[in-house]
């Protein structure tokens, strides 16, 4: 009896050890999505700074139609100098919630947090919400 209960134990330890480990490399690959759209924004190329966005942003806005609302909704986000992710959580939904802290080329901070979506196997950024951050630390 008690040889079973310390092999499921040992069971259980590794099922949450892989549990944790592919959170871990999903919220490393939502990271990665969310830091190459910024910097596709920041080197002007819209066109794969949009193929980052979700299929449900896609159906909103035509690529020149994110641009403008992008530059005209998200400046800071738009001309980043520098973006430094705060926190990672992934919802019960499946969705993962990045939380980043982002410096426009005008000095501003914003804090940011990305809605990040599993589709066509990558995450892909469903939406973002922002506000203004004093920048001190």
């Amino acid at each position: 009896m008690r040889i079973r209960l310390i092999a499921f134990l040992l069971a259980e330890a590794v099922a949450l050890a892989g549990v944790a480990a592919a959170q871990g490399r999903a919220e490393v690959e939502a990271r990665e999505v969310i830091l190459r759209q910024l910097a596709a924004f920041r080197a002007g190329d819209y066109r794969t700074a949009y193929s980052f966005a979700s299929r449900e942003i896609q159906g909103l806005f035509d690529p020149a139609a994110f641009e403008r609302m992008v530059k005209g909704g998200y400046p800071q986000i738009a001309r980043s100098t520098d973006a430094w992710v705060t926190e990672t959580n992934l919802a019960p939904n499946g969705r993962l919630y990045v939380g980043l802290r982002i410096r426009g080329a005008d000095g501003l901070f914003v804090q940011a947090l990305y809605e990040m979506v599993w589709e066509e196997s990558r995450w892909r950024i469903n939406g973002v919400v922002t506000r203004p951050d004093s920048g001190a630390i």
